[in-house]
């Protein structure tokens, strides 16, 4: 997204928050908006503010992490506990009411740091507000002011300016400035983190030194986190990939990384890094499910929200200096079963390429501006050999492209970007993927490249490439509401996640997703598909319990004699934009059972064998569970696949069923399909149960799925 847009839309987003105000269309849905302040210390307790949508009766939170509580102190607030074990790190919080379970917002916990909230007047440089090096403030950006910091420092200390702003959910867009006494400038930033700014600097002289920040288009109301510190930060780790089950070592840089640490010729802004070489184990088991495992949501990689992660198997690490009690900020780590190769030097030309072998995981970097890395390969076989680059995934800042050369120059294929994004959910990436067709014997050089020339430390990368592995990366997100939800079913209705697949190395398989861990009442039946998108339904009974937890849902696919089980990996929309692709990972799947829905649609029968070719004929049974509810209801395919056809039709007034025809396209692949319908009725609901003006207010409601299993015309 341009910078400008991304501006704009902050823009729309905190006025939209501000507001929170609920459109009359569909039931409502709980919706988290803000959550201030977005950082505490493990073992302190504080109070917080909670904004959004639909929030009538939040009297509860819930945490994805035990040792988090809060106590409910009035509207909109709450005392927030954490204790003294809780790691550093990231959580979820969500809202618990009347309407079911919110989206997450994010709070950051922090070990080690003094935690102060910003105290205005601070909107200039002689009403500053006095704060020490190794704390934490949290504060709200001011609509067209600034606020402003001041703090002591010593000559020769090196002090980091963090501002955690999107990486905690928050529409903040901010900038940093550090002066002087004198009001000279010293160093600022914009945009380092995605959109939140950094700051890194050696102190001239022993004095006061000031920090301005402000939102960049001096917007107000939005919260940030702003850590000044002298601590040890890591900046990034190499190389980024280590073989499952395998210790390795790396090489940590970063500031102020202590007396076991030296001086490394990489730098940053013209500031020289520390390194230090630490040990690391590489988990067997996340290859098992294809899982990616985090201590900090990965929310750094981009100015947006993204959902960079979802192609990613591997683990976060923090690395733990000796002698030094901190936890650091942790590091992504991609986990192969092959072994890792290391990018050397000089191979910045076609003529003196790195040979590697076959399966190759390399990591590499671009180690200075206009720096490219080539390499040669000789083919064992004749066949596909899928290609891969991974950058944005694990925290790389380029956005490389890889090409293939044969030995006499001729360009066979080149990759860039890959990656689906579809409603709420953004897994598209600056990561090339593809596949190229070579031949035995032959030798193949492949070019890596910034597509923008830049380089440094910051722009790492790891190279793969190998025979094809076809596997599946399946992702879960609410996206039925413009803004953030979660999945809340009325009792004896439905609700429904999307799923996106992105599948590897041209896997043709149907895979099939089932729910586990569902409370009594609620249920979902297993939805078989090879789509790259489908909608997963659950259902609860009408006489339900109400609940509010988590789920697990996993997908399962054969290639050839193995069957893959892949946990399906949770996924949030962040922001308020039906129009803008907002997401990020979490670590649980959380549902909740409320009030009684309106009515419910159920697929009669619910399983049916058909031939390719022809149609099928079944009945949509409605229930009305609401007496005044008497409308007719609208039906239209719910996310079918293209071969199978529907027209839409309706549920007259006041009559609860329907017989439909589904057409299933000539040449239409064997094997069993879930698709279900969606309903649209115009329902008379008003929030306050004990008034009369019920208002029309358009219900979308889900049909239980059919499962079509089709198969083959009998040979001629």
């Amino acid at each position: 997204m341009p910078r400008t847009l991304f501006r704009f839309t902050l823009s729309v987003l905190i006025l939209v928050e501000l507001l929170s105000v609920s459109v009359l269309a569909e039931l409502p849905i709980i919706r988290f908006d803000r959550l201030s302040p977005i950082g505490a210390a493990a073992g302190s307790t504080i109070e917080v503010e909670v904004l959004g949508g639909d929030i009538e009766e939040v009297k509860s939170l819930l945490f994805d992490r035990p040792g988090l509580k809060a106590e409910f102190v009035k509207e909109r607030f709450f005392k927030f506990s954490v204790a003294a074990d809780v790691p550093a790190g990231t959580y979820d919080v969500r809202l618990v009411g009347r309407f079911g379970v919110s989206n997450p917002r994010l709070l950051a916990i922090s070990h080690g740091l003094t935690d102060v909230a910003e105290v205005e007047p601070n909107n200039e440089p002689e009403k500053a507000q006095v704060v020490a090096v190794n704390s934490a403030i949290n504060g709200n950006s001011d609509q067209n002011g600034e606020d402003w910091f001041r703090f002591e420092a010593k000559r020769g200390q090196r002090v980091t300016v963090d501002c955690l702003g999107t990486r905690l959910d928050s529409t903040v867009d901010g900038t940093l400035t550090l002066t002087n006494k004198a009001g000279k400038q010293l160093a600022s930033n914009s945009d380092y983190f995605g959109a939140d700014p950094f700051l890194d600097f050696v102190v001239p002289e022993d004095g006061e030194f000031f920090v301005k920040f402000h939102d960049l288009t001096f917007n107000g109301g939005a919260p940030y986190r702003l850590v000044i510190s002298d601590r040890p930060h890591v900046e990034n780790v190499f190389p980024r990939a280590i073989t499952a089950g395998q210790s390795a070592t790396l090489t940590v840089l970063g500031r102020n990384l202590g007396s076991g640490a030296k001086k490394s010729a990489a730098q940053i802004h013209d500031a020289p890094l520390d390194e230090i070489a630490l040990p690391v184990l590489a988990p067997a088991d996340v290859l098992d499910l294809q899982t990616y495992r985090f201590l900090e949501h990965p929310t750094d990689h981009s100015v947006l929200p993204t959902a960079g992660t979802c192609t990613l198997t591997g683990f976060q690490w923090r690395p733990e200096l000796p002698g030094v009690g901190l936890a650091l900020n942790a590091q992504r780590l991609l986990v192969t079963r092959e072994p890792v190769t290391i990018e050397a030097e000089p191979n910045n030309s076609f003529e003196s390429p790195q040979p590697i072998t076959l399966p190759a995981i390399v990591a590499g970097r671009f180690d200075q501006p206009r720096d490219t890395d080539w390499y040669e390969v000789t083919v064992p076989e004749n066949g596909n050999y899928a290609v891969e680059i991974f950058c944005e995934r694990i925290s790389g800042r380029a956005d490389p492209v890889v090409v293939a050369f044969d030995e006499k120059k001729n360009r066979v294929g080149e990759f860039d970007d890959f990656g689906h994004r579809q409603n709420a959910f953004d897994g598209h990436l600056r990561d090339p993927v593809g596949m190229f067709s070579l031949n035995k014997g032959q030798k193949y050089r492949l070019l890596v490249q910034e597509r923008y020339g830049r380089g440094g430390p910051r722009y790492q990368y790891v190279l793969s490439l190998r025979k094809p592995q076809p596997d599946f990366y399946p992702a879960a997100i609410h996206s039925q509401n413009p803004g953030p939800g979660h999945l809340t079913l009325w009792k004896g209705g439905t609700a429904y996640l999307d799923v996106v697949t992105h599948f590897r190395d041209g896997l043709n398989a149907p895979m099939t997703i089932t729910a586990e861990g569902l409370p009594p009442g609620v249920h979902a039946a297993p939805t078989t598909t090879d789509n790259q998108q489908v909608t997963f339904v659950l259902w609860s009974d009408e006489n339900a319990a109400d609940f509010a937890g988590p789920i697990k849902l996993f997908a399962t696919a054969k290639v050839g004699e193995q069957t893959l089980r892949r946990e399906v990996r949770p996924y949030t929309r962040v922001w308020n934009q039906a129009n803008i692709s907002s997401s990020r990972p979490t670590r649980e799947q959380l549902i909740a059972v409320r009030e009684t829905a309106p009515y419910s649609l159920e697929l009669v029968p619910n399983q049916i064998e058909i031939e390719a070719g022809k149609t099928a004929e079944l009945k949509v049974q409605a229930k009305r569970f609401w007496p005044e509810f008497k409308s007719s209801i609208n039906l239209i395919p719910l996310s079918f696949k293209g071969n199978f056809q529907l027209p839409n039709t309706t549920i007259a007034a006041d009559t609860n069923d329907v017989t439909i025809r589904i057409m299933v396209q000539a040449g239409t692949r064997p094997g069993e399909y879930t698709m279900s319908v969606l309903g649209q009725a115009q329902v008379p609901f008003n929030k306050a149960k004990d008034t009369k003006d019920r208002p029309n207010t358009l219900v979308s409601m889900a049909s239980r799925p059919v499962t079509i299993k089709v198969s083959e015309p009998p040979k001629k």
